[in-house]
C-alpha cells in the first residue's frame, strides 16, 4: 500500500456499527429487489470472486447471499479437481457451474485459480498457464456474447493486514478452518502472488469483461462498497408483489394421537 493511501486510510473515520448495519440492511433489500428482476426477466449472472488469501472475499459472499433465496442465487466453490477432471478442457468443469435463466451464480474462486494458486504453486506447466492467458479472454467474451452479465471482483489487502488476520485465525480455534494449505504457503510468496495477479490483470482485464478492485483493508467498507457497487452493474426495477394474505386457517377437528411420553424429545438444558 502507497503512502498515500495510508493517510487516506487513517483519515478515515471508523465506521460504526450501527451505520454499518443500517447501510447493510438498506442493501439487503435492494440485492431482493435485484434477485426478483433477474428472476422475472430471466437475467443470467456470474460474479467471480478473487483476490489475495483473507482479502474478505469469503465475508462480502456471505452478506450479499444471506437474504436471498438460495434457490436462485448459488456460491460455487470447487476443490481440488479430480483425475478425470484434470483431462478435461480446463473451463469445463466450471461451464456447468454458470447460471441458467433467472439464475446468479457466486464464484468463491473461479477459472483464474490457473493464473493465481496453479501458476505459483507449479500445479500447471508454462504451455498451459500461457494458454490460459491467451484463451481466457476469448472464452469469457463467448460468455457474454451468450447473454451472460460476468461481473468480476478482485479483493486487494496489504501484506501487514493479511499477516494480522493470518495470526488472528491461527490463534481462534473457531477460524483455524480457514488457513487450508495453500494459505500458509501463501504468506513466503507475496511477491511471486503478486506477479501473477499483475499479469493476469493485464491479459484479461479488458474492456468488455473488466476486474473491480475491492481495497479489503477494512472488512465491513469493503462489503458495504462491493455490494453497492454490485447492485450499480444493472437496470433493475422493483417489481410490485402481490400482498401476502394468510387464508383463513381450518379448524382442527379432534384428533387422537399417541402418548407424548412415547416420543423422543431433546433434553431442555436451557
Amino acid at each position: 500500500m502507497s503512502k498515500k493511501s495510508k493517510i487516506k486510510k487513517n483519515n478515515l473515520k471508523k465506521l460504526s456499527k450501527e451505520h454499518y448495519e443500517s447501510e447493510l440492511q438498506r442493501l439487503h433489500f435492494e440485492l431482493i429487489k435485484l434477485q426478483e428482476w433477474v428472476k422475472k426477466t430471466g437475467k443470467r449472472v456470474a460474479i467471480i470472486f478473487e483476490g489475495r488469501d483473507a482479502a474478505g472475499k469469503g465475508g462480502a459472499i456471505s452478506r450479499i447471499i444471506s437474504p436471498l433465496n438460495p434457490r436462485l442465487c448459488k456460491v460455487v466453490a470447487l476443490g481440488t479437481p479430480t483425475e478425470r477432471e484434470k483431462g478435461q478442457w480446463y473451463f469445463q468443469r466450471y461451464i456447468q457451474h454458470l447460471p441458467t435463466a433467472g439464475e446468479i451464480v457466486i464464484f468463491d474462486r473461479s477459472w483464474y485459480n490457473r493464473a493465481g494458486v496453479e501458476r505459483v504453486m507449479g500445479f500447471c506447466s508454462e504451455a498451459q498457464y500461457n494458454n490460459f492467458l491467451s484463451s481466457c479472454p476469448i472464452f469469457e467474451n463467448l460468455l457474454i456474447q451468450d447473454g451472460i452479465k460476468l461481473i468480476k471482483y478482485w479483493f486487494s489487502v496489504s501484506d501487514d493486514e493479511q499477516e494480522k488476520r493470518f495470526q488472528e485465525r491461527a490463534s481462534n480455534p473457531l477460524k483455524n478452518w480457514k488457513l487450508s494449505p495453500m494459505d500458509l504457503e501463501s504468506r513466503n510468496k507475496w511477491v511471486e502472488y503478486s506477479k501473477a495477479k499483475d499479469l493476469m490483470f493485464e491479459h484479461t482485464d479488458t474492456d468488455r469483461s473488466p476486474w473491480w478492485v475491492v481495497d479489503g483493508e477494512e472488512k465491513k467498507r469493503a462489503r458495504l462498497n462491493c455490494i453497492e457497487h454490485l447492485l450499480s452493474q444493472f437496470e433493475y426495477s422493483d417489481f410490485k408483489k402481490t400482498k401476502v394474505k394468510l387464508p383463513t386457517r381450518r379448524k382442527i377437528k379432534k384428533l387422537s394421537r399417541p402418548p407424548i411420553d412415547t416420543q423422543k424429545f431433546v433434553p431442555r438444558i436451557w
